[in-house]
């Protein structure tokens, strides 16, 4: 399995890149939950195809949306890690003087500060949630260790619960920390270096580490899910932390590419040489239904958004040149694509919040929002 700790943007610009880029960065996101599935398998287990597509406003008139211009007040251009709502971010840009780097919590014009570090010690800010009205996220800088933080979105300031994380495991994914039964969960490896992870947790208050160390190398998921890729073990499944319960993850064609969660499994079907279409099917291999054709990619690395909503990208010809593709979503629960914008420059996904950005020129980028709980 590998690991691959998500990094926030470079300073002074917002998280864009080309679709290529992105696409393939999922890929290697996914590696912690892709699942290489052998066995028989061909054609005939595909679903007919979605009905006619259609706009985000026909389908979903009453989702809340959102645009924010990504400079700042300051100047500096605004990355964010995390939408809370379609209004309010949090993210991170350099000060004006370009010494520093801020984490900042923004709800259109209005930014309060909660961190800020030396940008000569490497900071990082990554694995962002938000749980009962907290936001949650790991920091990182150059020694100074990892370490665990939260502040509450109605005031007050940043405050450590944790000063040392051990060896913590991120993927890239709204998964790499999760907070469940009052407490903040993430995944790291063992000291000396056996085949083995710790599931740890800590209060959401702060307080006393727990360690579970299960056998085998596995992702968090929803909770209470691990994920095991097979890549070491060479048994799919998944795994309920509160029941003990194994499930395996029913093999499919040999031509699979599977990146699992508790709910479903996103089937990247490859051709002989190029991607052949895009399926969705359960772990146990029930409900197999084609969800887009070969022109179209994962845009995201998570599968399902909320159990119901597949991000996909569709790069046009002049996507490698531009940067830009169409964003769409196929919604489980109607069996329609969704055509969300035509021209993203990237898209992000966390805890049902789907945003990307768009790009008049190098100086105006503007981020937009559709909170998906909300449709």
């Amino acid at each position: 399995m590998t690991a691959t700790i998500e990094r926030a943007a470079p300073p002074g610009t917002p998280r864009r890149h080309r679709w290529t880029t992105a696409v393939a960065l999922a890929v290697a996101l996914a590696a912690g939950t892709a699942l290489i599935a052998g066995g028989p398998g061909d054609d005939t287990t595909t679903a007919k195809g979605p009905p006619a597509r259609t706009s985000a406003s026909a389908a979903w008139p009453g989702a809340q949306r959102a645009d924010m211009p990504a400079g700042l007040a300051d100047g500096p251009l605004f990355a964010p890690s995390i939408f809370v709502d379609a209004t309010t971010a949090v993210g991170t840009a350099p000060t004006p003087a370009g010494s520093e780097q801020r984490l900042l919590l923004r709800t259109g014009n209005q930014v309060r500060e909660w961190r800020r570090l030396p940008l000569d010690g490497n900071p990082q800010f990554e694995a962002f949630t938000v749980s009962d009205g907290r936001v949650f996220w790991v920091e990182s800088a150059a020694g100074r260790g990892t370490s665990l933080w939260t502040a509450a979105v109605a005031g007050g300031p940043a405050r450590r619960l944790l000063a040392d994380m051990g060896r913590a495991v991120f993927f890239g994914n709204q998964y790499d920390l999760v907070v469940a039964d009052g407490q903040v969960h993430w995944t790291a490896a063992p000291d000396d270096g056996a085949e083995q992870t710790e599931v740890r947790s800590v209060p959401v208050g702060g307080g006393q580490v727990s360690v579970r160390t299960e056998p085998g190398q596995w992702s968090l998921s929803a909770w209470p899910w691990l994920v095991d890729d097979g890549s070491t073990s060479g048994e799919p499944r998944l795994r309920n932390l509160a029941t003990r319960r194994d499930v395996p993850i029913a093999a499919a064609g040999a031509m699979d590419v599977l990146t699992c969660g508790p709910a479903w499994c996103r089937s990247m079907v490859m051709g002989a040489e190029t991607l052949a279409r895009i399926d969705l099917v359960r772990p146990d291999g029930t409900e197999r239904r084609k969800i887009a054709g070969g022109a179209a990619q994962s845009a995201i690395t998570d599968v399902a958004v909320l159990d119901r909503f597949e991000v996909l990208a569709e790069p046009g010809p002049d996507t490698d040149v531009t940067g830009a593709a169409a964003l769409v979503v196929y919604d489980i629960a109607t069996g329609r694509t969704v055509d969300i914008a035509p021209d993203a420059d990237g898209a992000f996904a966390r805890g049902g919040m789907l945003w990307w950005s768009t790009t008049k020129d190098d100086d105006d980028i503007t981020w937009h929002t559709l909170d998906l709980r909300t449709v």
